[in-house]
């Protein structure tokens, strides 16, 4: 129940609602107080003067009885109308107000978060488990407070009917009490284990259905499928053990009832020859037993949702409680005046202990294009990355205007920055909706054309039948590679920034479209500080400045004339791509 505990501000949050549900379930046991000790003050009458009574008068008693009886059963049952609209009702606000903190909170995470969990688990922590803990808060709390309530209000009415009496039936509560509290950590450690496989299923289902295409370009269904087939087997050998033990606690609350209605009817008939207590008596006392039967049945359920909804919120807080946000820097207002420095900066992944990035400084002033060009893995898109704030470099320093990055306002950063990405990502929109993503502000669809015509886009969105109006499938899939890039390039430009970052986006692109793209991105580049990243000489040679880097060093820094001058790496890299350019 700990881990519940973190729902204590939204329990205060809807205060009022549940204080309503409380006086309302008050109200409608009430009724169902009334209902058997109204039954036994007409009985005991019935018995004691049935001389009196004609067959007309016991026809008019009967009816009168019905109606009083149905009158009580509709005034119960419109207060737990209300119950359900007050408690269930402040549950479901609760479940949106906790998805949306999740939520929000994922989006505060940094990207090393994101390497370490799958989408999978992400996933269900957010709709699973956030719906387990709903029934606690709903369902959970609403047949608690009906327990005690009812439980208070007939045991008071029994010990006023008979003290003794009473004692003897309330023997087989403690029992059961006892076995509850057993069976609870069982079935808590099972909940637990139940949900991390959940996430498993949920796991392989979100990338079984991302990765299709190459899942079924290497013909690997069967493999899938046993793969999905054994996690199953598993979530259902786990949940049945759940299963086992939930299923214990009804019965065995069903036979202690039961116990305590023979008790009734035992020592009742007993009590009831030495003239302790009237006939009325204990046919009231067995409709209590039987008013407590679904409260007192009802504990093993909601034992069963309590131990579920602490499990997966025990899983909640545990990416609630994490730590490693993205720094928000200052709430200052951010001006950019276009200078970016790096100054003796490393950087160490600590999934994999790679240096990516060993003490390299540079710097770039507005108007000015960096070209960064180096082999595979030699740590270019994580200078993007340590850019933008999504890791943090281990030692030295990025400065922006002579600003530590830190200490700048993040939010205003971003709006200032276009970004395409290595890894294109599209929406599963309409291509206007994809570019006018990139726009912080709304666009005409002047400007949306302008940025498609400025990344050699348009002509193609033009021919489909739909133009900007096409709806693209997951992550593009109905676009070519090069296609998704040019149209990532155009998010970019759309909001036509002043620190424009190009990661390898132009791989896909020919080299005549390459031309085209870069020639129009020079057109502005003297309003804007520019970056790009890539592994081809052809995208970064009218660059500024260039830097060359190797094993996250900086090897050679110049202009593209400069470094084929010095007959170093670069040459040798531009010598090698020009031959595979001739080849082809």
């Amino acid at each position: 129940m700990k881990s519940l505990s973190y729902l204590n501000k939204y329990l205060f949050k809807y205060k009022w609602r549940l204080i309503l549900g409380l006086l309302f379930t008050v109200f409608s046991n009430y009724f169902a107080v009334k209902m058997p000790l109204y039954v036994k003050d007409v009985l005991d009458e019935f018995i004691n003067d049935s001389s009196s009574y004609q067959v007309d008068n016991a026809l008019l008693l009967a009816l009168k009885i019905g109606l009083i009886y149905i009158s009580f059963s509709l005034g119960k049952g419109f207060f737990l109308f209300l119950v359900r609209q007050t408690i269930i009702v402040a549950s479901r606000f609760i479940e949106y107000d906790l998805k949306n903190e999740i939520y929000s909170h994922y989006q505060k995470l940094n990207v090393s978060f994101y390497k370490k969990n799958t989408t999978g688990d992400l996933m269900n922590r957010i709709s699973e488990d956030v719906s387990k803990v709903r029934m606690y808060l709903g369902p959970g709390i609403m047949y608690s407070i009906n327990l005690v309530v009812l439980s208070i209000m007939v045991i008071i009415q029994m010990i006023q009917i008979n003290m003794e009496l009473t004692l003897y039936v309330l023997i087989p509560l403690p029992i059961m009490s006892f076995l509850i509290y057993k069976v609870s950590a069982t079935m808590n450690q099972l909940s637990t284990s139940v949900q991390k496989e959940q996430s498993m299923l949920s796991t392989i289902a979100q990338e079984s259905f991302s990765g299709i295409r190459v899942l079924k370009s290497y013909n690997r269904e069967k493999e899938i499928n046993n793969k999905f087939d054994k996690s199953t087997y598993e979530y259902k050998d786990k949940s049945m053990k759940l299963v086992v033990v939930n299923a214990l606690f009804m019965p065995t609350i069903l036979f202690l009832i039961g116990l305590s209605t023979l008790i009734s009817i035992y020592v009742g008939a007993n009590m009831n020859f030495n003239n302790q207590i009237s006939l009325g008596g204990i046919i009231a006392f067995i409709f209590y037993v039987n008013n407590l039967t679904w409260p007192f049945a009802s504990i093993g359920w909601v034992t069963s949702i309590v131990q579920r909804a602490a499990a997966s919120q025990e899983r909640i807080n545990e990416f609630l409680n994490k730590k490693d946000l993205s720094n928000n820097g200052s709430l200052e207002p951010f001006i950019f005046n276009g200078k970016i420095e790096f100054n003796n900066l490393s950087y160490t992944y600590k999934e994999t202990e790679i240096n990516a990035l060993k003490d390299i400084s540079f710097s770039v002033e507005k108007g000015e294009t960096l070209g960064v060009i180096g082999k595979t893995g030699s740590g270019k898109s994580t200078i993007l990355n340590l850019l933008l704030n999504l890791f943090k470099a281990d030692t030295g320093e990025i400065k922006i205007d002579e600003k530590d990055l830190i200490k700048v306002n993040i939010t205003e950063y971003y709006n200032i920055c276009g970004v395409v990405p290595q890894d294109v990502f599209l929406f599963s929109d309409t291509i206007k909706n994809n570019v006018l993503f990139g726009s912080t502000k709304h666009e005409e669809n002047e400007s949306i054309i302008n940025s498609c015509e400025d990344a050699c886009i348009h002509e193609n969105i033009a021919d489909f039948p739909d133009a900007y109006e096409t709806i693209l499938g997951e992550r593009g899939v109905n676009l070519s590679g090069g296609q998704k890039q040019r149209l990532s390039i155009a998010r970019a430009l759309i909001r036509k920034p002043k620190l424009l970052l190009l990661d390898d986006c132009l791989s896909s692109v020919d080299t005549e479209t390459e031309d085209k793209i870069l020639h129009n991105l020079n057109r502005d580049s003297k309003d804007r500080t520019t970056i790009i990243i890539s592994h081809r000489i052809s995208t970064i040679r009218h660059a500024t400045k260039i830097i060359v880097l190797d094993k996250g060093e900086i090897i050679e820094k110049g202009t593209h004339q400069d470094l084929l001058m010095s007959n170093g790496f670069y040459k040798k890299l531009y010598d090698q791509q020009l031959s595979e350019d001739k080849q082809v």
